[in-house]
């Protein structure tokens, strides 16, 4: 499926479910855009930067490899997830998360219309990526898969048989680069 323009949805959105708040002069207040490919284990965001030249810089960024083979109302429903954010940082004037002004904004346009739902977490497949790197115990042999490498980590097992539970650099897991097999 080809990337469906932002734009016209978003305007759509904003006339049904934001009383055209998020818009001045047919201009949107937020800069709209897919993501470059990078953006695999979340839906989407909004971001509020810094001011440059007295202006605020705020973005909707959607992900492509998450969104691209998924239905119209996936979109729908990231983007509005996304502007409800913007609603309350700039209509509201608000600095939260998913507080009680997202919640209750998400509820109200969920009983309002049933074309899609937003959600506080998405439940579209998120592609696993495969353990990078094998942690083992020099001590004991145990073994553990982990995507990246976390420095500092010592053996449970060692730490609590030998040491109280408390860390010891004895029991540093050591990192094995995993081939995988193709």
């Amino acid at each position: 499926m080809t990337l469906l323009p932002l734009l016209p949805i978003f305007h759509r959105l904003n006339r049904e479910h934001f009383a055209e708040t998020l818009v001045i002069a047919s201009k949107p207040l937020v800069a709209l855009r897919w993501s470059d490919g990078r953006l695999r284990k979340t839906a989407g965001f909004y971001r509020r930067g810094p001011k440059v030249l007295g202006k605020t810089k705020r973005e909707i960024v959607l992900s492509k490899p998450l969104l691209r083979l998924l239905p119209t109302n996936a979109v729908e429903s990231t983007l509005c997830h996304e502007m409800i954010h913007a609603w309350v940082d700039i209509v509201l004037g608000i600095e939260e998360g998913h507080g009680p002004n997202f919640l209750r904004r998400m509820h109200e346009i969920n009983s309002s219309q049933n074309e899609f739902t937003v959600s506080v977490r998405h439940r579209f497949p998120v592609p696993k990526e495969a353990p990078k790197w094998l942690a083992v115990c020099r001590s004991c042999g145990f073994r553990v898969h982990y995507r990246r490498r976390v420095p500092g980590i010592a053996c449970r097992r060692c730490c609590e048989e030998y040491h109280e539970g408390c860390w010891n650099s004895n029991f540093l897991l050591e990192y094995q680069l995993v081939v995988s097999e193709i």
